[in-house]
This record gives structure tokens, C-alpha cells and sequence, in this order.
């Protein structure tokens, strides 16, 4: 479905995905072309070089005779391989080079647009996946530009120069020889389907464990609180053996695939050998024409043998391919253009007129919400859990586009007005103070477009009433506070989140139960430092403790998606029994 304008269903997969898609997907990244053809033209004197050293070699051996060598012979052999050599090491690393830097550039094109989907994206994708499309299907699409692309190249033009050369010297040894070309074929074509299928059926199992295993590490202490260990090891061992079993299908192919190989490359090798001896004998045949025609088997096999490993890089890549395009394909946030453009909120009315909102088709949960904002006041949201006030302040932040209604500012739809303008002017202070890993100083840094000075930092810190425990810290603004912040209390990462809003320096503060969580001497703390945050901003507050609301200028009480009452806190314990009643239990309690 659309996801309530904010982006469109990816498009199921139905195996028509095509070569060209591959080749069209490495084009947009602009690969190094120059660079690419002057890499395969030395690939090309060395494949080259390679068809000329079996000429030589039987050339030094019908010319030598037991009692002396050609060293001008010998010379040119030893120029020739020098040559096949270098010219190979210097087009390999070109090509490789092309490769890597188009893969960099795919996979730096695919982060950014990972970074500009809308939230309602990674509500239906697990991250562990996203980060799977970014760090293994690239890896997949970079081993054949860079890997097995070039060998093919080589590969292919070492087949067809051995076979042209071999029917120009003797056709009758070339037919044989031509021969197991088909029988190779026959041997590894349907051997490379099934490598193929087993390959993506891999990478989709390799993609669900990996996302299960940052989902579940990421709430080790869920994990550990709950003695849910012996549950997550049952289903991390189901996942993993569902791999396992994948990896011995695999296995089993190739243990057969290379005795299989081995054994028609032997039988092929005595088969031109003895018929060659045989020609030898009868003078039909040199000696070095023998030894050429097992040196351009050899070119000829080498090229036969990787050609499977090849194509069931193609089909491989198809699949990665194809998941990566799904999410190109995916529409980013709207107006997501980073400009310098900037739009003024200060001292304008947000106006909420009707906004209608769902997740899904079956659930609609805002219905026709109206709410108005003024500058400098402060508007509470209160009302039951599950009621739709978080989404409110979901669409305020434009994570979603309503259904229905619409948001203004002053009198200017907010959809018109850039993202990372409207974004840059809003400060969001949550219950859960999301942080990240690193210190101190990033996380208050975090998302600022200029460096901030440490007096500033520490100002913000202050005002936040965060200032003494970061200075009781032995590394100060340097304390790494670990992944999501473990290593800081909840009233504390609550005062850093505070202190970033504060060096933001928003126009407009929504905070969505700050404190909720919060023991009471933390909650006064915290309160405290919205109370000076909240100064000459429009706020807008979702709360459930009367402490946090009752001086609001106005107070929304939300149920069920709707909005059953507004007006001052005394004006709505007056007309509101619902909210009455919440206020007696808070005071009770």
C-alpha cells in the first residue's frame, strides 16, 4: 500500500530481473570507463600473451635438438612471460580498482538513500535486514565487478583465441579438444543452477539472521531480565542450522562438482596425449606441436572451470541486485533536499485542521484531530494510552503525511516547506532519550551544523542541570556512555537529551513524556530543566502527570484517535469528567 503518502509498496520480485538491470544499476554509479577499458586492454595483451607462449614453446622445441638451445628463443619465452606477467598485474589491478570504487560508490549511494526513507519504511523493515542490502548484497555485486567479471573476460578470450589457434594448426586435434567443451557444459550448467538457487536461498537466510541477531543484541537486557536466553539460543540455533544446511547442500555440490571436474580434465588430457604420441609416432604431428596443443588444453579448461563459479555470481548478483533496486525504488521523504533555504517558525500559529491518520487500511487511528498552537504557549496532549498522541507528534515531525487534514504554520502547509528546515527548528525530547554510542561531546554535538566550543557544551549542560554528574565523570565531556547509553542513569541520559535540545536552541519543543519514566528526585530534576527549555517556545507536551501539564495553556484530552475536550487545566476539570477523574487519581496518589 501507499504508506499514507510517504511511499509505495515494493514491488514483489518475479524472476524477470535481467542483466541489464545489473549493468544499469553499475552505470548510475558512474564507473571509472576510462580506466575500465584501458584495464581490459592490458587484460587483453596478457590473454594475448598467454595465446603466444604455447607458439614459442613449440617453436623452442622443434628448433632445439639435444645438443644445443635457441637462446634467442629461449629470450623471447622469457619476454613473454615478463610481459604476460606484468601487463596482468597491472590490468588486474585497474579493473579491480574500477570495481571497488564503483562498488564504494553504490554502496555510499545506498546509504544515503537509507538515511532520506521515511519512518513507515523501517516500521516494516527489520534493521538487521536494511543493513544486509548495504553491507552484503553490495559485497556479493562487488566480488563479480571486481573478481570474477575480469577473470571471465580473460577466461573467454584465452577459450576462443586457443580454439581458433588449435583449428588453424591441426583441426582433427582441435575437434577433440573442441569436443569437451560441450561435455564441460553439460557438467556445469546444471551444476551452477542449483549452486545459483542455493546461493540466494543462502543470502535471504544470511539476511534474516543477521537481523535477528541485531534485534535481539540490541535488547540483551529484555533478553537477560526475562531468562529468555534459553529461547533466543533455541531460536538463534534454528536459524543458524537453517544456514548450515544450506552451506552442506552447497558443500555437497562442490565435493562433487571438482573430482567431477578433475576426473574430465584427466580423461581429456590422456585422450590428446595419446593420440598425439600417436601422431608423433607416425610423423604426423611435431613434438612441439604436442606440447602447444596440452599448453592451449590447459588455457582452454582453466577458462572452462571457472565459468560455472561465474554465472552463479550472475544470478547471485541478479538477486542482490534486484533487492537493492526494491529499495532505490522505494520513494525517500518528501522535500528531503538539503538546502540553505530557510523558513522562519518564530512567532507563527501551528494550526492542526482534521488530520485523519492510520498505519494500516484496517486500523484508522486519528479521526479529524483539530488543535491549535500559539507562539509562546504551551499545549498539553493527555488523555488514554494508545489514544494517538505520539502520532500527532509523529506527523508534526513529517515522519508521516496525514491521510486527511492538514498541518499549517502561520498560513503555510508545513509540506511545503523544506524538511531539514522545518526539522532544524524543532527540538524532540522523548521518554525513552534515545543516545548513541560515544561520548559525552558527540551526543550533545549530535546533528548541529557548526562545532560547538566546550563552554558552550557546558552551558547546555547547565541549563539542563546536567552540568555536575558529566563534571563528576573523570573524562568529563569525553565519557563514553556505551551503546544506547547503558552506562548513564535514565535521569541522566533524560538531561543530555535535554541539554541537546537546549544547544539546538529549537522555536518549537515537543516533549513526549519526558519524565514518565523517571524517579521522583530525577523527575524534579528533569522537570526543572524543561521548565527553563519551555521558556519563550510554543511547546507542545504529551504528558500523564499532572505536574507536567497543569499550567499548560491549554490542555487536548485524546481518545480513541478524537479529541473529546480542550481548555485550561480548571476549565477542563469542569467540563471534562474523564480528565477530572485522572487528575482526583493522581492526587489520590
Amino acid at each position: 500500500m501507499d504508506r499514507n503518502g510517504s511511499f509505495e509498496e515494493l514491488p514483489k520480485s518475479n524472476g524477470t530481473f535481467k542483466l541489464k538491470d545489473f549493468l544499469k544499476l553499475i552505470n548510475s554509479v558512474n564507473p571509472k570507463k576510462g580506466l575500465f577499458i584501458i584495464g581490459l586492454m592490458f587484460s587483453l595483451v596478457t590473454s594475448g600473451a598467454s595465446l603466444i607462449v604455447p607458439q614459442l614453446t613449440k617453436k623452442l622445441i622443434n628448433s632445439s635438438g639435444l645438443s644445443h638451445l635457441d637462446t634467442r628463443m629461449i629470450a623471447i619465452l622469457v619476454i613473454a612471460f615478463i610481459a604476460q606477467l606484468g601487463f596482468g598485474a597491472v590490468g588486474g589491478f585497474l579493473l579491480r580498482y574500477v570495481g571497488e570504487t564503483a562498488v564504494k560508490t553504490l554502496r555510499e549511494k545506498l546509504w544515503k538513500h537509507l538515511l532520506e526513507l521515511p519512518v513507515g519504511y523501517f516500521d516494516d523493515h527489520k534493521s538487521g535486514e536494511s543493513s544486509s542490502r548495504v553491507v552484503n548484497d553490495t559485497s556479493v555485486i562487488k566480488d563479480l565487478v571486481t573478481s570474477q567479471f575480469p577473470s571471465f573476460v580473460t577466461g573467454a578470450i584465452q577459450l576462443m583465441g586457443s580454439l581458433i589457434i588449435l583449428f588453424l594448426m591441426d583441426w582433427k586435434m582441435a575437434t577433440i579438444m573442441f569436443s569437451a567443451v560441450p561435455i564441460f557444459a553439460l557438467i556445469m550448467l546444471p551444476v551452477g543452477r542449483m549452486m545459483s538457487q542455493i546461493g540466494r536461498q543462502l543470502q535471504a537466510t544470511t539476511a534474516s539472521f543477521n537481523a535477528d541477531v541485531s534485534e535481539k543484541l540490541s535488547e540483551i537486557r529484555l533478553i537477560k531480565s526475562s531468562n529468555g536466553e534459553a529461547f533466543e539460543q533455541n531460536s538463534g540455533r534454528n536459524l543458524i542450522s537453517n544456514i548450515f544446511k544450506l552451506g552442506i547442500k552447497d558443500a555437497k555440490i562442490e565435493a562433487v562438482i571438482q573430482p567431477a571436474m578433475t576426473t574430465a580434465m584427466l580423461i581429456l588430457f590422456v585422450g590428446v596425449l595419446g593420440y598425439g604420441a600417436v601422431r608423433v609416432q607416425t610423423g604426423t604431428l611435431t613434438s612441439g606441436d604436442l606440447v602447444a596443443f596440452l599448453i592451449y588444453l590447459f588455457n582452454i579448461i582453466t577458462p572452462v572451470t571457472t565459468f560455472a563459479t561465474f554465472f552463479s555470481q550472475v544470478t547471485k548478483a541478479m538477486g542482490a541486485t534486484e533487492r537493492i533496486q526494491e529499495m532505490f525504488d522505494t520513494k525517500v521523504e518528501a522535500d528531503t533536499i538539503y538546502t540553505d533555504q530557510q523558513y522562519d517558525v518564530a512567532g507563527k500559529t501551528i494550526t492542526a485542521d482534521r488530520l485523519s491518520f492510520s498505519y494500516d487500511e484496517e486500523h484508522q487511528v486519528l479521526h479529524e484531530i483539530s488543535f491549535e498552537a500559539k507562539p509562546n504557549t504551551v499545549i498539553a496532549f493527555a488523555g488514554p494510552s494508545g489514544g494517538g498522541k505520539s502520532t500527532i507528534f509523529s506527523l508534526l515531525e513529517r515522519f508521516y503525511r496525514p491521510m486527511g487534514g492538514e498541518i499549517k504554520i502561520g498560513n503555510d502547509n508545513v509540506d511545503q516547506i523544506d524538511l531539514a528546515s522545518w526539522r532544524s527548528q524543532i527540538g524532540f525530547v522523548s521518554q525513552d532519550s534515545a543516545v548513541f554510542a560515544g561520548t559525552i561531546r558527540d551526543n550533545l554535538q549530535y546533528g548541529l551544523d557548526r562545532e560547538l566550543s566546550d563552554d558552550e557544551l557546558w552551558q547546555g549542560l547547565k541549563l539542563a542541570y546536567a552540568e555536575q554528574f558529566v563534571a563528576d565523570f573523570p573524562e568529563r565531556l569525553a565519557t563514553e556512555i556505551g551503546e544506547r547509553g547503558v552506562k548513564l542513569s535514565g535521569g541522566q541520559k533524560q538531561r543530555i537529551a535535554i541539554a541537546r535540545a537546549f544547544l539546538r536552541n529549537p522555536k518549537i519543543l515537543m516533549l513526549d513524556e519526558a519524565t514518565a519514566s523517571l524517579d521522583s528526585q530525577s523527575e524534579e530534576k528533569v522537570q526543572q530543566a524543561l521548565n527553563q527549555l519551555m521558556k519563550n517556545r510554543t511547546t507542545l507536551v504529551i504528558a500523564h502527570r499532572l505536574s507536567t501539564i497543569v499550567d499548560a495553556d491549554q490542555i487536548y484530552f485524546i481518545e480513541h484517535g478524537t479529541v473529546t475536550g480542550h481548555g485550561t487545566h480548571l476549565e477542563m476539570i469542569k467540563n471534562h469528567p474523564l480528565y477530572a477523574e485522572y487528575v482526583n487519581e493522581q492526587v489520590v496518589n
